[in-house]
């Protein structure tokens, strides 16, 4: 998730806090400070309340992350690759690098969620029922984060695509029917039905006067329905490209540019007059880097004639794909690997490029020609 930034790192999977996250955070621990705490335990200091609000915020957040890790440790042992663990406004995702190619995999990955929090909520419970006390900041703690880990396990179990319930539901379907697209779009159908409850539940809450929890529900209502219409959009998308190699879409036999070669020559004469917008870097069939427009924006114009190609230009290791490896996986890599065009090579020999953009015109192109339904 874009604009995020990691605070840790474990099993190798990065922890990022979105910049939404600290909004989150900043309110949660307002009012767990000045309504929640004081209505449930009052008589404590003022500066205790905060001090329990913001740690309570804190200790719900590394539930949602354990919440998070669950999915993401059960997904790698079924040989899934987990790219982050990214916490934002609406709690935390994770973010798994490829969709599973079993419901029983699936079905797995998306039902430990839930019961991880509903074992936190219990241990919690217990340790309530055994530390002496009713009123101290310690049982305050654990008898909210047991409350609000059994309210994130009965919520994410709600069986709307993209909650974990919806996904166990989408595994179920996909399981009975065999088709994964077919399961995907009832289950998103779900979720958004569910999500337009949430967005009706909200504006109710807004006409009797609680503008703010109506508020709050509404995006949540209005996040999930993004959500399912995405994640069926994406399902869709596979399906187009089930079957299709890298080999049919790839820009074949690109040009090798001369590492040598000025960047304001290449820009004229491959960018400017051949409108291509990346091209290996080499000679006599030896790919020694790549370069693409972005490299040459960050330079200068003014240092376009002095620079040479072999100064700008991305260095191996490059991202490499295979000519028959299918689309679904290449697209996978793209987005992964966090770049724009993948080098297609066979036997180290360069056969061709493939760009996000190659990707988006076939999909268009098919839209076009109504190949795809929706």
């Amino acid at each position: 998730m874009e604009s995020s930034f990691t605070i840790a790192r474990i099993r190798g999977i990065p922890i990022g806090v979105h910049y939404t996250w600290l909004l989150a955070f900043a309110l949660m621990s307002w009012s767990l400070a000045a309504g929640y705490f004081p209505s449930t335990h009052p008589g404590w200091p003022r500066p205790q309340y905060w001090v329990v609000g913001v740690l309570a915020s804190l200790l719900l957040f590394v539930s949602v992350v354990l919440h998070e890790l669950t999915h993401s440790f059960v997904a790698q042992a079924r040989g899934l690759r987990v790219h982050s663990i990214t916490l934002f406004i609406f709690g935390g995702v994770s973010n798994i690098a490829s969709d599973s190619e079993d419901p029983q995999d699936e079905f797995l990955v998306a039902v430990v969620g839930p019961i991880s929090s509903l074992v936190i909520a219990g241990l919690c419970w217990a340790a309530v029922l055994v530390i002496p006390g009713t009123t101290g900041p310690v049982n305050a703690l654990l008898g909210y984060l047991a409350i609000v880990n059994l309210m994130l396990a009965l919520f994410n179990i709600l069986p709307g695509f993209p909650l974990d319930g919806g996904r166990v539901l989408r595994a179920i379907l996909w399981g009975t029917t065999g088709d994964m697209v077919k399961g995907t779009r009832w289950a998103s159908y779900v979720g958004q039905a569910l999500a337009f409850c949430f967005i009706g539940y909200g504006f109710w809450q807004i006409t009797e006067g609680e503008f703010l929890n109506g508020l709050w529900i509404g995006f949540v209502g209005w996040f999930l329905n993004s959500a399912a219409e995405g994640a069926r959009r994406q399902a869709v998308m596979q399906a187009s490209f089930r079957g299709i190699t890298v080999a049919r879409v790839m820009q074949p036999e690109p040009p090798l540019v001369d590492p040598d070669m000025s960047v304001r020559a290449m820009v004229d004469e491959y960018i400017l007059r051949r409108g291509l917008r990346a091209m290996p870097v080499g000679g006599d069939g030896l790919v020694v880097g790549l370069v693409t427009l972005s490299d040459v924006k960050h330079l200068p114009t003014d240092e376009w004639a002095a620079s040479s190609v072999r100064t700008i230009m991305t260095k191996p290791p490059l991202k490499t794909v295979g000519p028959g490896t299918e689309l679904n996986k290449a697209l996978e890599m793209l987005i992964a690997e966090d770049v724009n065009q993948l080098v297609v090579v066979d036997d180290d020999a360069v056969l061709g490029l493939l760009s996000r953009g190659d990707v988006m015109r076939f999909l268009q192109t098919r839209r076009d020609l109504g190949l795809e339904r929706a």
